[in-house]
């Protein structure tokens, strides 16, 4: 209802609708002139700065072709098939395992996770997958965020189910927080199979988890250990990072075999709040926004 109600409002200037949606979930005045927090600096972002490959990485079939354009093609999950419809779906020919999403679904919206095709069965998926091939393309995303109004059409995108098919259940996501291509800090997501919000860990770029926690998130009740192959995965992610003041490169690791998640360039719409308070300005002291303020 939210998300709908700021839709019909998309004709309010973008300023103003951060101000009001910041305050509304930070309690906090927005600061845009002298912004000294990261998620004042995420909304200056929003305002200011524009790459236009930041168009094509909000695309989930887009981002695969710029990231073999960098040279990491490796680390994309391996693709079943992109489809304009759900009617180009052969579902009898899928895998028994898959994930299925749209490519311009955010925040873990629009994801289908299938493990076991017979006990999904071909009318659930169909019905699901049209329901959000018919929802309306908004123009004007309802957290003013720039970079996720592309204009490229809605597909769905169909990958491989990594983690399978040994079963892993606890897919853990490793978030690499980068500024000018060097990383600061890196959330670690578990336990997603318990039937609760995910558990979020805040690490330091030598992965040690911090006394931090977001306030919107459950805390991680014990350290992730630190993965195999870490300084690769780092390298990647500070690689893939370069060309963007700010982006959050999301990568995954399967007994030591890296894949790419997504770049994300506004984590949590900058609308997140963290204990202790401190570590939002902490934060910020990485995030370079001189050039466009």
């Amino acid at each position: 209802m939210r998300v709908r109600i700021l839709t019909y409002l998309a004709w309010i200037p973008d300023s103003l609708m951060l101000r009001l949606q910041y305050w509304m979930q930070t309690g906090r005045k927005l600061n845009l002139k002298t912004p000294v927090r990261y998620t004042e600096k995420l909304q200056l972002y929003k305002l200011k700065y524009r790459n236009p490959n930041m168009l094509r990485c909000t695309d989930k079939y887009e981002v695969r072709g710029y990231i073999e354009e960098k040279g990491y093609g490796e680390y994309l999950i391996p693709l079943v098939g992109v489809y304009n419809s759900v009617a180009e779906i052969d579902f009898d020919a899928l895998p028994n395992q898959f994930v299925a999403k749209t490519t311009d679904g955010g925040g873990g919206n629009q994801v289908l996770v299938c493990r076991d095709k017979c006990a999904l069965g071909k009318e659930v998926f169909m019905e699901r997958l049209g329901g959000w091939m018919a929802a309306r393309k908004v123009t004007k995303t309802a957290g003013r965020e720039w970079a996720y109004e592309n204009g490229f059409p809605r597909r769905i995108i169909i990958e491989k189910l990594i983690g399978a098919p040994e079963g892993v259940k606890d897919l853990i996501d490793y978030k690499f927080f980068c500024f000018n291509g060097k990383t600061s800090y890196i959330y670690g997501l578990s336990e997603r199979y318990m039937g609760e919000s995910v558990q979020l860990g805040v690490y330091d770029r030598n992965f040690v988890k911090l006394n931090v926690s977001r306030n919107d998130e459950r805390p991680q009740e014990n350290p992730l250990p630190k993965p195999l192959n870490f300084e690769s995965m780092l390298a990647v992610a500070e690689e893939l990072s370069k060309e963007f003041p700010h982006v959050r490169v999301d990568l995954y690791n399967v007994e030591g075999k890296i894949y790419f998640g997504e770049l994300t360039f506004y984590d949590g719409s900058g609308y997140m709040t963290f204990n202790p308070d401190t570590f939002d300005e902490e934060m910020g002291r990485d995030f370079d926004v001189s050039n466009f303020s």
